[in-house]
C-alpha cells in the first residue's frame, strides 16, 4: 500500500484538493486571537468570525472570505511556516513541521466527526461573533486560558 500524500509530498507539490483535505475542520483559525504589541504573545477568544459557522465548525463563504473579511489569513505553504497563531495541532503545521496527522484527523479516520468527538474542534465553543461585539475592548471578555 502506498504512504498517504501527506507523508511523501511538501505541501508545494499538493494539488489544490489534497491542500483543501488537509484541513481538519476544527475551526480554530476562525477564533479571532489578540497579540501582545510587545511580545507577540498570542491570546485566544471564543469570539467566532462574522462568516463562521458555529454548527458545521466551517467557514459559511469559504469561496469569498478573503475578499469579505478583510483580516482573514488564506493559508498558503509558504505562510503556514511563518504563522505563530496555527494551533499546535493544524494539519498543515504538523505537515509543513515534518509530522503525522492525529489519529482524528478525518484523512487518518475517515470520519469528518472524529475531530469533534475528540473534542479538538470549537464545535459549541463559541460564545460570541465579531459582528456581537461593539469595541475593540470587548474581546477581553472573551479571553481564553489558553488554545482551544
Amino acid at each position: 500500500m502506498d504512504a498517504p500524500f501527506w507523508k511523501t509530498k511538501t505541501l508545494e507539490a499538493m494539488t489544490p484538493a489534497e491542500w483543501e483535505s488537509l484541513c481538519d475542520g476544527c475551526g480554530k483559525c476562525c477564533l479571532s486571537k489578540l497579540e501582545d504589541e510587545d511580545t507577540g504573545e498570542i491570546y485566544w477568544t471564543s469570539v467566532g468570525c462574522r462568516l463562521f459557522d458555529a454548527d458545521k465548525c466551517r467557514c459559511s463563504d469559504y469561496a469569498n472570505r478573503l475578499a469579505r473579511v478583510p483580516d482573514c489569513v488564506g493559508l498558503t505553504p509558504k505562510n503556514v511556516r511563518t504563522i505563530t497563531w496555527l494551533p499546535k495541532t493544524c494539519a498543515y503545521r504538523l505537515v509543513a513541521e515534518g509530522s503525522d496527522l492525529y489519529w482524528w484527523h478525518w484523512l487518518v479516520s475517515g470520519n469528518t466527526e472524529t475531530v469533534h468527538e475528540a473534542g479538538i474542534s470549537i464545535r459549541g465553543r463559541v460564545k460570541a461573533k465579531e459582528t456581537d461585539l461593539a469595541e475593540p475592548d470587548d474581546y477581553f471578555d472573551f479571553m481564553l486560558d489558553d488554545e482551544p
